[in-house]
């Protein structure tokens, strides 16, 4: 039987709750004891449609009772939400001079109050009355619970979920035309352990390592042999298997990352030369007998030729050479029916094999337009990446005339990527673009230098030109398929909601997810960030810290660990050491009022890892809304309260040092959720030039909204404003991004 959990967790991030069958009990009339269950769900910020009410009366207590504690551990009620100030929306004026103070008292001695810590705080200096713990050393002592619920009347409405919806979910996700992000990942993990997995063509790569691991994992090897189509497909999965990382990561770049994480202001606390040496070890190659000889068999028995394989391994021939020696494949290859491996190496090793981008650089680099796009046209998918800068090389009009021959087998997610990101790369306005590297982070590079050639006119004509060309082409494949439908209902929030492209989050949503780039409207006067860290760990120093940053016209302010109040932003404290096993957390709050008196634009929510290494893994960070005035206690300072957060994301595994969850524009006063990494201890690393032009790149890209209005226009179907449509697409539907992910017709 399937784990409820598991299921019921998969559900939620839809906005549904799973009930099995074998719950629902027709003679049921259990009333009563369901209104008093859904009045406590409303306490966490949840309700029920009625079809999901009246199969809930048809659940025992005990069922019931069990939702509930599901729904309290989701949405952390058990955890530690106590700050290190108490009632800290009234600041508590420490200052510099009174850590000064008691460095010296702790060292030398004087009347004061000794902390747990070991810390000597001296007379007039911290209000002690006012602290959970160390106000010197940030070590919470004292713990509080949750005081107050339900402050936010605007519930999340789930619906109901059976084991057929929960089945459709799970092949929406295999069949996913674009990679699927950390909750979906984290998603189709835990559906494969509960359901047996269906017989249908997986739609991306990076969903097949999760197969493929599912299988290996049972020991069916057997099964794998017809999933590998290329050799890039083996090394994906080696190194999935090795790093957790889908995308196939160059080691140094990894090393590089862990190293700068565990870089620190201090020298003395430095470790990341040490890290570097670590991490090398780390990631060194070993492999038993038998899982060598699976793989030997996978390369042996493709059907592509030795030297196709051998010219597709070159472009990760570091990484190949080091596998190929810890799969101790020469071994492999002198013995009976390897021979094609045998072949494979010779000429991977001997280098008898064209290569391909060397070719295309020294035709490039000759101006060789006739040789370029004939070459590029070999590989179209790689001709889409290539085509903005060739287009600024050789000509629009030659460009896209080659392109538009091979468009046909260019996969519609790159053809939507090209249609947003025209504008953007082709603005000769702004001097650098915002991208972010393979297992980088999002940084700007410098515009391209041949832009400065080209007049705002010709610019312009070559952005109309890509974007009439993939205009016509998704309105080409939008009416190749019959569709006997007549009308269609779009939802207008779903203009607001980019189509899911080309974002890779690595945060997983444990609550009702979202697209990055989601609007969310303010509703009161106040948004209060929270972090919670350290849950199920042993006491120790683990200092994470959140951060805010108020960009004005001229200036900005930072609210964060060193300034606790700037006008309009109040931290509850900064906590630099963790309890044990219940964590620990920390809050803003921004006031909405005093931003519009004092004209800001705009407010980063950032968090960053101060300790060395990454992000803690499992920390929770997001923001609270309500239309009502969120409390405060003035007992403990726990602020947290289930049912007013808006949003809310957890960190998975991750190379991440800071991260920016979330923009607050005023100008619409709106929040904009989006996940840009960024390096640095603190705050003041971030580079707030790279966010705007982030947010520039985010508010390009194409809706869902405008996509279904494309398709309604190729296959005549007429626009209505009810959603009693043939088709309806709504903003429920839209949350399912694996579903939207479908209308990407290849």
């Amino acid at each position: 039987m399937a784990s409820f959990p598991h299921l019921l967790k998969v559900s939620l991030r839809q906005q549904a709750i799973y009930v099995p069958s074998h719950e629902i009990t027709e003679d049921t009339d259990n009333q009563l004891d369901t209104a008093v269950f859904t009045v406590n769900l409303a306490k966490l910020g949840f309700g029920v449609s009625e079809k999901l009410y009246q199969t809930l009366a048809q659940t025992s207590n005990t069922f019931q009772d069990k939702l509930l504690a599901s729904f309290r551990e989701i949405t952390g009620v058990h955890k530690n939400w106590t700050p290190l100030v108490k009632g800290w929306d009234t600041p508590t004026q420490e200052s510099i001079q009174d850590h000064i103070t008691t460095l010296f008292a702790t060292i030398f001695g004087t009347k004061g109050t000794s902390m747990p810590c070991g810390h000597l705080i001296p007379e007039n200096t911290f209000p002690l009355e006012r602290y959970n713990g160390c106000p010197f050393c940030g070590t919470p002592f004292e713990f509080g619970e949750i005081e107050n619920y339900g402050q936010n009347n605007n519930l999340k409405i789930l619906d109901l979920w059976d084991l057929s919806d929960i089945k459709v979910f799970f092949v929406d996700l295999l069949t996913s035309k674009t990679p699927l992000d950390a909750t979906q990942i984290d998603s189709l993990q835990l559906l494969i352990k509960e359901l047996p997995l269906p017989d249908i063509q997986v739609g991306m790569k990076e969903t097949l390592m999760q197969i493929i691991d599912t299988y290996i994992s049972n020991n069916q090897e057997d099964k794998t042999q017809k999933l590998f189509q290329t050799p890039t497909d083996i090394l994906r999965y080696l190194w999935y298997q090795k790093t957790g990382f889908l995308q196939v990561i160059a080691p140094k770049t990894i090393a590089k990352r862990k190293a700068k994480n565990q870089k620190h202001f201090l020298k003395l606390l430095d470790e990341s030369e040490f890290t570097h040496h670590e991490i090398t070890q780390y990631l060194k190659l070993k492999y038993t007998r038998k899982e060598s000889r699976t793989v030997a068999n996978w390369l042996n028995d493709l059907e592509l030729s030795p030297q196709k394989m051998a010219e597709m391994m070159h472009p990760k021939r570091e990484i190949w050479v080091r596998f190929i020696r810890a799969l101790r494949l020469p071994e492999y290859a002198r013995k009976k029916r390897f021979e094609k491996l045998q072949k494979l190496l010779d000429i991977f090793y001997h280098q008898k094999y064209d290569i391909w981008q060397a070719e295309l650089n020294q035709h490039l680099a000759e101006k060789n337009t006739e040789k370029a796009l004939n070459l590029l046209q070999k590989r179209p998918s790689i001709f889409a990446r290539y085509l903005f800068s060739v287009m600024l090389r050789f000509g629009a009009e030659k460009t896209l005339f080659a392109f538009q021959e091979v468009i046909d087998q260019i996969p519609t997610r790159l053809v939507f990527t090209l249609n947003m990101y025209a504008k953007n790369y082709f603005d000769k306005s702004n001097s650098h673009r915002a991208v972010k590297p393979l297992g980088g982070t999002t940084k700007q590079i410098p515009k391209h230098s041949l832009l400065t050639h080209y007049s705002t006119k010709q610019l312009r004509e070559m952005q109309s030109g890509i974007e009439d060309l993939c205009l016509f082409v998704m309105k080409k494949r939008f009416h190749s398929p019959e569709n006997q439908h007549k009308t269609i209902f779009i939802d207008p929030l779903l203009f607001y909601m980019p189509v899911p492209i080309g974002d890779r989050s690595e945060t997983i949503q444990d609550l009702p997810s979202a697209l990055m780039g989601t609007r969310f409207s303010t509703e009161g006067t106040t948004i209060r960030l929270f972090m919670q860290w350290g849950e199920g760990l042993p006491a120790q120093h683990l200092d994470m810290d959140l951060s805010c940053v108020v960009i004005y016209e001229n200036q900005k302010q930072i609210c964060y660990y060193g300034i606790l109040t700037i006008p309009a932003c109040k931290h509850s404290g900064d906590i630099r050491s963790i309890p044990k096993e219940v964590g620990t957390a920390e809050y803003i709050d921004i006031d909405l009022e005093k931003l519009r008196e004092k004209r800001a634009k705009y407010v980063v929510f950032t968090c960053n890892a101060y300790s060395n290494g990454e992000l803690s893994p499992n920390l929770v960070v997001g923001w609270m809304n309500s239309q009502f005035p969120m409390q405060i206690s003035e007992q403990s300072g726990v602020a947290y309260d289930p049912a007013c957060v808006q949003h809310q994301i957890r960190i998975s595994q991750s190379l991440t040092k800071g991260l920016v969850f979330g923009i607050l524009e005023m100008k619409t006063e709106e929040i904009i959720w989006l996940e840009m990494p960024f390096e640095g201890q603190n705050v003041h690393n971030l580079n707030i030039d790279t966010v705007t032009l982030l947010l520039d790149k985010l508010n390009n890209k194409l809706s869902i909204g405008h996509l279904l209005k494309i398709k309604a226009e190729a296959q005549s179907l007429e626009q209505i404003d009810t959603p009693d449509a043939d088709e309806n697409y709504t903003q429920e539907w839209a949350k399912n991004t694996a579903k939207v992910s479908q209308l990407l017709i290849d």
